[in-house]
């Protein structure tokens, strides 16, 4: 068995909602041979991973897989149920996968994840275990487990970044991960924020290195009369000795710049400990200060927006002598306390064994070896640091008044909307100014000790962070995701433009590029994940519209968490025997992705008139406007008695309708792109359009206004039955592309008054042959003379291949043989078309490039006026 390749799902796919991976595979031969008849496979494999006993797979009952194994299973199979296992055992909670065949010994397993580098070094492991046991090899499976456990370190997120990211999701505020670090924005477009664990999008770059500088610190309280322990700097070790002295016994030094406890040595009683302490120091840290000792308790309050959020008692790690075992494996033995991990993964940190923990303890007069008597207890640090080892006591409801109005200026006053304060004192519910100071303030808090006390209760300071951050945010951009086979790019454009007139910055994704409040800043297909990505994270966005295509869906999901309005055109024949769609019941599943991800109180639009569309009805489960050219229409009748909308045309005047009222909104003949009703599919598009704008709750006086004044040109709505008039011709250019794109552009063009109509036709290569042939054939029971052309990208195919088949197609319609010219190149083609047209003659030109065929006819047009010019000074 082999890995092909992997694919990462970062969002909803057309697989599941949640973030999957796809993992191909080749059986190598295996595909018929079930693991029971593999010798030792299933007893090896159940001795080696025994929770997987308690999997009950799809026939979900106690020991399901195991019966399924005992039955007899394929490989693809068990793989994904052991890649979920395996996550599970490492602490990531996930549970759905699902493995199909491809053909042969070609197979996906689809699979659920947290962390994508540790969940495909899983999928790695899966595959190598199950090799191993075909080939009833050695494995050290608890080698790969380090391995697996050392890329989740790597990945895993924070417990404060993991807590402000839930809260968020609490009031559903999306959440986009920014890098392979711990940034993340929450929120769309203008709306959005950033964070970085307890770092907020207006956390002051300069109040942090305040915080950062300790002395620095010191002195900007002193300043304000807030009680901070007296020291400053020291340079060398008589500096400490003098200093020491001035101060009075016992001192802290620790360094200037530093975090987590890290350095920080304190109760230092006389001089030889002081020298000792600053040489230790010395060796690591170049800026030192020595402070005043402050004797009590160690409190960690935090502020949160310039309130006081929490606070807790933070006690220093310990361990409690059996008169048996030495304190290095009495630390062993808590270190294995399932709540307790490397670094900041989980709600407690393992004891680390340090140099600062071996010097305090010998200052008591242990050693890591010393065998402690049964039920003493040794501090093993002078400090409670979470990252040290230490726990925490939640003191929020005891901490008195005095000191929490300290805490809140304390915050303001170095200018940081989210602190943590250490103070040092016997008694946090007695004001510090008695006895106690402030020994620290610190950016960035850690406020895992709030969510995950050891005693008390638990603090929501994420919320309080998340609140903070959204406090002055009236609402979410809204976001309206369009799909379909035809008309998205045009719905996207009168939607985005209806938007614009409303003063709204548009962030845009069409066929033709990504614009970013009317400006184009990239150029190409822009309908996929990335593109939506850049508009949704882009800071001037407060409006979001999205193509959103077939291709993008398969390939990586959707980048948005739920749309406002999401907006479905139609579904028909295209791009079938692409990326495993090769049925429309298929390619209905794909769109349906888009009808789904709607949010609870959005709205899904959906082509009442489209038999395809009808069928995905059931999958959605937000509120539903249809539109449809027929007012009696079944499914939109039924939909408005059901509460909902329905968007239609009556008697030449385009209506919205619930079940409170019948609005009439514009005439058909006014609305610009339907070229006074001869455009019958740009109908469809603008009902469309107005019923993603009715579901984003926009005045039907300023819809009316946007169909109104959207033109159907090069500058409103590029490459969509674009007319020009060359010399006496005219000549359009359309993108249609496919089967039901060619029937409607030209029952259209049957309503544009013409002599002959001249067609230049091309489909892209990944078309099937006989989708192909069928365009040529629709070609040929409708155009007076055609060019055949190619697209420059052939997508697979030779050249000239898709020519014959067109011209095949062309032939069997019965079209006279002598009218067709075959002319790959489309520039060329439409050169000839327009050097050969007549007047009155209408040149439809199905294009794969726009601005190269614009400027082709912008050329003819010039040439003629310059001519004319000419002659009339003649």
């Amino acid at each position: 068995m082999k890995i092909d390749e992997f694919i990462v799902f970062e969002g909803r796919n057309i697989y599941s909602h949640k973030k999957c991976i796809k993992m191909y595979v080749d059986l190598e031969g295996y595909m018929d041979i079930p693991t029971k008849s593999i010798m030792g496979f299933n007893e090896n494999l159940l001795k080696m991973i025994p929770v997987l006993s308690e999997h009950r797979c799809g026939i979900d009952e106690e020991h399901g897989f195991e019966k399924r194994l005992r039955e007899g299973t394929y490989l693809a199979h068990v793989c994904e149920h052991i890649i979920l296992a395996i996550q599970n055992m490492v602490g990531i909670n996930v549970a759905y996968g699902k493995s199909r065949e491809i053909e042969g010994d070609k197979y996906y397993i689809i699979y659920q994840y947290m962390y994508k580098n540790s969940a495909i070094e899983i999928g790695r492991l899966a595959v190598s275990l199950i090799n191993s046991l075909i080939n009833q090899s050695t494995y050290n499976l608890d080698d790969y487990m380090e391995k697996i456990k050392n890329v989740l370190k790597a990945e895993e997120i924070g417990p404060s970044t993991l807590s402000i990211i839930t809260e968020a999701k609490k009031r559903k505020i999306p959440v986009m991960k920014i890098g392979e670090g711990s940034l993340f924005q929450l929120g769309y477009g203008k709306q959005s924020k950033i964070v970085e664990a307890t770092i907020s999008h207006n956390t002051s770059c300069i109040a942090v290195d305040i915080a950062c500088d300790k002395l620095l610190t010191k002195e900007i309280l002193y300043n304000q009369c807030l009680p901070v322990a007296e020291g400053g700097m020291v340079t060398n070790g008589l500096d400490v000795l003098i200093k020491a002295e001035k101060i009075g016994y016992p001192v802290v030094l620790k360094p200037r710049f530093g975090n987590q406890g890290k350095g920080v040595l304190i109760n230092i009683k006389n001089e030889k400990e002081a020298i000792k302490a600053y040489g230790i120091l010395s060796k690591n840290f170049k800026n030192i200060i020595i402070e005043k000792n402050i004797s009590g308790r160690d409190y960690r309050v935090c502020v949160v927006d310039g309130k006081v959020v929490a606070a807790s008692e933070r006690i220093p790690p310990y361990v409690i002598g059996d008169g048996i075992r030495s304190i290095k494996e009495l630390i062993d033995e808590v270190n294995k306390d399932i709540m307790r991990g490397e670094g900041h993964e989980k709600p407690l940190t393992k004891i680390k064994i340090s140099d600062e923990l071996k010097t305090y303890i010998m200052k008591k007069g242990y050693g890591l070896d010393t065998i402690v008597s049964k039920g003493k207890k040794i501090v093993l640090r002078e400090n409670g640091n979470l990252s040290t080892g230490g726990k925490a006591v939640d003191c929020t409801d005891i901490i008195c008044r005095e000191n929490i109005e300290i805490c809140e200026r304390t915050a303001k006053t170095i200018g940081l909307d989210i602190c943590g304060i250490d103070i040092c004192c016997e008694d946090i519910s007695k004001p510090i100014t008695q006895a106690g100071a402030i020994i620290e303030v610190n950016a960035a808090p850690g406020i895992r000790m709030h969510h995950y006390p050891s005693e008390g209760n638990s603090r929501d300071v994420a919320g309080a962070i998340v609140d903070m951050m959204f406090k002055n945010v009236t609402k979410e951009i809204p976001i309206v995701s369009v799909t379909g086979t035809n008309g998205k790019t045009t719905t996207t454009r009168l939607i985005g433009y209806v938007l614009k007139k409303l003063g709204k910055n548009v962030g845009m994704t069409t066929t033709g590029g990504i614009y970013i409040n009317d400006k184009c800043v990239y150029k190409g297909d822009t309908t996929g994940y990335y593109s939506a990505q850049t508009v949704l994270m882009n800071k001037e966005v407060d409006a979001v519209v999205l193509e959103t295509a077939r291709g993008g869906i398969i390939r990586k999901g959707l980048a948005y968490d739920s749309a406002d309005v999401s907006v479905i055109t139609n579904i028909t024949e295209d791009h079938l025997g692409i990326d495993g769609i090769d049925t429309i019941e298929d390619l209905a599943y794909v769109k349906s992705l888009v009808a789904e991800a709607v949010k609870d109180d959005g709205y899904a639009v959906l082509n009442a008139d489209d038999p395809v569309s009808i069928t995905i009805i059931k999958r959605v489960k937000s509120k539903k406007i249809m539109f449809s050219k027929d007012k009696y229409n079944p499914i939109l009748r039924k939909n408005i008695k059901c509460g909902g909308y329905g968007v239609y045309v009556h008697e030449g005047i385009m209506y919205v309708e619930d079940d409170k009222c019948i609005a009439p909104i514009v005439r058909v003949k006014d609305i610009k792109i339907t070229l006074e009703g001869k455009l019958d599919y740009n109908i469809e598009n603008a009902m469309a359009a107005c019923s993603a704008l009715v579901g984003l709750k926009i005045d039907y006086s300023i819809i009316k206004e946007g169909l109104m004044s959207f033109y159907g040109d090069e500058d409103f709505n590029p490459g969509r039955f674009n007319m020009y008039n060359v010399k006496g011709a005219t000549v359009v250019l359309d993108y249609g592309h496919n089967i039901e794109g060619y029937k409607a552009v030209l029952k259209g063009a049957k309503n544009i008054d013409h002599n002959r109509l001249i067609g230049i036709i091309g489909v892209p290569g990944d078309r099937t042959d006989s989708s192909v042939e069928e365009v040529g054939k629709i070609a040929g029971e409708n155009f007076d003379y055609i060019y055949i052309k190619e697209d420059r990208d052939r997508r697979g195919r030779k050249i000239g291949e898709i020519a014959k088949l067109l011209e095949r197609g062309v032939i069997k319609s019965g079209f006279n043989h002598k009218k067709v010219s075959t002319i790959l190149d489309e520039r060329d083609a439409l050169e000839k078309a327009i050097d050969d047209a007549r007047p009155g003659d209408l040149i439809i030109t199905f294009f794969e490039e726009y601005n190269p065929l614009v400027e082709i006819v912008k050329n003819k047009i010039t040439d003629i006026e310059n001519k004319n010019q000419s002659t009339i000074m003649v």
